[in-house]
């Protein structure tokens, strides 16, 4: 991969982090499983697009242009636009906002200013003043282990309603991630399966094969090299 991101924390608790990075080369990367949507805006040959992008259930690659500029801004989950179903964002089926000047986009019946790296939280801020941006707490409590007393009916329409995905995928996405973080620190692969509570070594590798797009021994192995 031939960049490297920013990131840092935002002063919402709608958003989970806010990154920027700079391609300095032409290439090809292995874009990861994640749970999270964002807003992400990029800039190459002088043009600025933003597009709303969904949660990804599966490793893919994808490829990137040289001298480009990408900043985004990633929302915890919980956290949705009722005009804007995540559900139909998935797997990089990302939804471009419409410009509506060189500086400026459409959203919601609103022209609003491209935000930046700088001021994305008070972009954020008002989105949720104008309630375009809202947030799930039943959602957002049942990720936190808190089980709310409704139907489990009931939490899977609110869980596909606000993050796009089941909840049992969500687990599924983060227990990878959890796994390449163990592998990466030196923990073995049968500790790490063990630990994290897949069945076998094979189940941790098809979960990760098909979430982060790497076997555990090719993340153990890069982590020693590293």
């Amino acid at each position: 991969m031939e960049f490297v991101f920013d990131a840092r924390s935002a002063n919402s608790s709608f958003v989970e982090m806010i990154w920027h990075t700079h391609s300095e080369h032409a290439g090809t990367f292995t874009s990861e499983a994640v749970s999270n949507w964002e807003m992400a805006i990029a800039t190459f040959n002088g043009k600025t697009t933003i597009v709303a992008r969904g949660p990804e259930t599966k490793a893919s690659q994808a490829d990137f242009p040289a001298d480009a500029e990408f900043f985004g801004i990633t929302f915890k989950l919980g956290t949705f636009m009722p005009h804007l179903p995540v559900k139909t964002l998935l797997d990089r089926q990302d939804a471009t906002l419409p410009k509506a000047s060189s500086n400026s986009f459409w959203l919601y019946g609103f022209a609003w200013e491209l935000p930046t790296f700088e001021n994305a939280d008070v972009f954020v801020n008002r989105l949720i003043h104008q309630g375009i941006l809202v947030r799930d707490p039943v959602v957002e409590a049942a990720i936190q282990g808190h089980i709310p007393d409704m139907s489990i009916r009931s939490l899977q329409y609110r869980f596909l309603q606000a993050t796009g995905l089941t909840y049992k995928t969500i687990q599924q996405i983060e227990r990878a991630h959890s796994a390449v973080s163990l592998l990466e620190q030196g923990t073995s692969i049968l500790d790490t399966a063990f630990e994290l509570g897949y069945f076998d070594q094979a189940h941790l590798t098809n979960s990760l094969k098909r979430f982060i797009g790497k076997t555990p021994a090719q993340i153990a192995g890069k982590s020693t090299v590293e």
